[in-house]
């Protein structure tokens, strides 16, 4: 693969005529209102010089999202809703994303601003619903180039199907083993994927461009875009296999260098690597009681240490919503923001560009996180685009896989949905080996929950495959290895250990695996030994047990070293059809499944 791969910059030359001919005329509005706003934050205080609109200073509107995913339709359940925190303290829930109503949002955003740049922070594809994942997501580069997305860095899911899937999806071109979809060949992504900590293991060199410059009458903003360095963690080794992952600020700070040198002087972080704000409100002030007091994880320390010269972050990867200022390595305020996934909101951000310095004014940079809700009207091109896709989906992804008497929920410590899949692998097990004893499943893995209501015309309660390939689209197998009970105790202690002692990743476990989960403790010790057990006995640590498990998790995956040292190896189904068959043989219209207690983990608090 090529060091920098082209932006086809022939029909970016027609997407920005398209867009200059809708705005041509329009005057400039001034900077957003938002500093009052909850959920809103500015880098400090406005230094006052007056006219952003004309002479010295030059207000640029930056629209931002990060993780949609695939998500073209409306996202199911709480997936497809966002919580808003009200003045008197209490909450409401607020239905919100899909790519009809998002390109409403991000258009209307747009109208009367002269200088607008749309910007993503990774993971636009990959773990994607059926509509896009069926089609190695060309679905959604098509919606991203009607939303006219000016630059985006890569996220992990974007090495799901490999270095060259992603190059594909660059440059364009038919799938190599499913060719054309339709009578015309994929054109690719308009706008430049970066990738700067992204690396040939033998040339050395990105696999992608690194940065990427916007210019327009004289301003000129910079993007470094780069993904988590821990990605080769939570991918399959196949995805990422001939690449290195670079620290996330030392290649940041090279490359804002290397933009200084060429006197671009406005720079924006693209970093698929995020926070965990102490609200799950969209417009949460985390800069109360103090600057990014209200916000943990990789990204403060990211933030702290990436060189001054990068006027804001936009981050992503954690799902969750921020509007940060956090101190750079100068004690100066800078914008850290994130908003959430699947579509659900975009970050408006005023950046003030000062033409006499070339620099962004930091002192006046203002952010808010804006919601995509439902009650705008849908973008035509959109529901076309949407409605041509599903045309083609639609013999796979309407066939019916089995029934549910209520709603399957995904979240929480212990998942319904989680109990359900783990159930399905251990069953698709015992297929294969009768003596397989349990099975354990990565949460990450499990994409969405399962809604009793009907999307479409299939009825209430019934789950089909697309439903199904939304929940888990990753196509893993279902793999059965043998472990000694000390090694399982120890995966089990891994959740809450090493990599993941900050980040716990609860396993979901089958049935008849039972024990304690002590969060008053720290690190392994949260795993309470002595209270493991399987079908009421205390795990042997000097037994040997049959595991099921997916290949992401059998690789050693999601910070599970233990999970890779298993032996006597026995490849399955794909982890979807395990769900599949599971379903069909334990459900029927009459006698729907019900969602499982979650009752498998006690968790002390």
């Amino acid at each position: 693969m090529p060091a920098t791969s082209p932006a086809h910059p022939e029909r970016r030359k027609r997407r920005t005529n398209r867009f200059l001919a809708l705005t041509a005329g329009v005057v400039t509005v001034g900077a957003l209102a938002a500093a009052a706003l909850p959920g809103s934050a500015s880098a400090g205080e406005d230094h006052g010089t007056g006219d952003h609109g004309h002479g010295r200073y030059q207000d640029v509107q930056l629209l931002s999202f990060n993780d949609l995913h695939g998500n073209l339709e409306p996202p199911a359940g709480s997936s497809g809703r966002v919580t808003e925190k009200q003045p008197d303290g209490t909450t409401k829930t607020i239905d919100a994303g899909g790519v009809e109503y998002l390109a409403t949002h991000l258009r209307q955003a747009r109208e009367g601003e002269k200088y607008s740049i749309t910007a993503a922070g990774g993971d636009m594809v990959g773990a994607s619903p059926l509509i896009s994942g069926l089609f190695h997501d060309e679905p959604t580069i098509e919606a991203l180039n009607k939303l006219d997305l000016d630059v985006t860095s890569v996220g992990n899911h974007e090495f799901d199907e490999g270095a060259k899937e992603l190059g594909r999806l660059q440059k364009g071109g038919c799938h190599p083993k499913d060719g054309c979809y339709t009578d015309e060949e994929f054109e690719g992504a308009d706008f430049p994927y970066l990738a700067a900590n992204v690396l040939d293991e033998k040339t050395r060199k990105p696999i992608l461009k690194p940065y990427w410059v916007w210019k327009k009458n004289g301003v000129k903003v910079g993007f470094i875009g780069v993904t988590l360095e821990g990605t080769p963690d939570i991918v399959s080794a196949e995805g990422v296999k001939g690449l290195s992952f670079k620290d996330e600020t030392e290649t940041i700070n090279k490359y804002a260098k290397v933009l200084q040198k060429q006197g671009v002087k406005s720079i924006v972080a693209l970093i698929h690597e995020g926070g965990f704000p102490a609200s799950t409100s969209y417009n949460y002030d985390c800069d109360s009681p103090g600057a990014g007091d209200g916000i943990s994880g990789p990204i403060v320390d990211i933030a702290k240490n990436v060189t001054p010269q990068v006027d804001a972050l936009v981050t992503g990867h954690t799902h969750n919503a921020y509007v940060c200022s956090i101190a750079d390595p100068a004690g100066k305020p800078r914008m850290v923001t994130s908003a959430a996934s699947f579509g659900r909101l975009y970050t408006d951000t005023t950046l003030t560009y000062d033409r006499r310095t070339g620099d962004i004014a930091r002192t006046a940079v203002k952010s808010a996180n804006r919601v995509v809700t439902r009650d705008v009207p849908k973008a035509p091109d959109m529901t076309e685009l949407i409605g041509k896709w599903n045309t083609l989906a639609a013999p796979i992804g309407n066939r019916p896989i089995g029934w549910i008497s209520g709603d399957i929920g995904n979240t929480g410590t212990e998942s319904p949905l989680g109990d359900l899949i783990a159930d399905a692998q251990l069953a698709h097990g015992r297929q294969l080996d009768p003596e397989t004893d349990l099975a354990l499943m990565n949460p990450g893995g499990i994409r969405a929950p399962l809604t009793y209501a009907a999307k479409g015309a299939e009825g209430d309660g019934v789950v089909t495959y697309a439903e199904g390939f939304t929940v888990q689209p990753f196509a893993n197998t279902v793999n059965l290895q043998d472990f000694t009970g000390a090694q399982v105790i120890q995966a089990l202690k891994e959740q809450v250990s090493g990599p993941n002692a900050a980040a716990p990743k609860i396993l979901q476990v089958s049935s008849g695996l039972t024990y304690t989960l002590d969060l008053t403790k720290s690190g392994a010790d949260r795993v309470v030994t002595d209270s493991i057990k399987l079908n009421g006995a205390a795990i042997d640590p000097a037994a040997t047990y049959r595991v099921a498990t997916n290949s992401f998790l059998a690789g050693g995956g999601d910070g599970f070293p233990t999970l890779g040292q298993g032996t006597n190896d026995v490849v399955g189904a794909d982890d979807l059809t395990a769900l599949e068959q599971y379903l069909t043989a334990n459900s029927s219209a009459g006698n729907p499944i019900a969602p499982p207690k979650a009752d498998r983990i006690t968790i002390v608090k």
